[in-house]
């Protein structure tokens, strides 16, 4: 059973937008926290705490906005201002019950 549903990768012309989202499974309770990450080295890109805090990487700082979205256990990301070097799969993340969980991933391909 996949863990998390991503959806909303694709390609996106330099300075435009795209809505990532994920959601959980049931079977992953107790979500401390949940966002994304990209690439090989899993740079950070957002995170939204239980509380409703937010994390950003430093490099889409002011660009991506992390949210809750509609349903129970899922997060939203949009992404504005688009640049190539936002190119990567973006892997959905979660912290719960100690535990680390991970996404498949979505690719992201910013390319005019």
């Amino acid at each position: 059973q996949a863990q998390f549903v991503e959806s909303g990768g694709g390609l996106a012309q330099p300075g435009g937008s795209l809505k990532l989202s994920c959601t959980a499974s049931p079977s992953i309770p107790n979500i401390y926290y949940m966002g994304w990450y990209r690439g090989e080295q899993r740079e950070l890109v957002a995170l939204i705490h239980s509380t409703g805090g937010t994390n950003y990487g430093d490099s889409v700082k002011g660009r991506f906005t992390i949210s809750r979205g509609s349903a129970a256990n899922t997060v939203d990301l949009q992404m504005n201002s688009l640049k190539p070097e936002d190119t990567a799969v973006y892997y959905c993340h979660a912290v719960a019950s100690g535990n680390q969980y991970w996404g498949r991933g979505t690719q992201v391909t910013v390319s005019a």
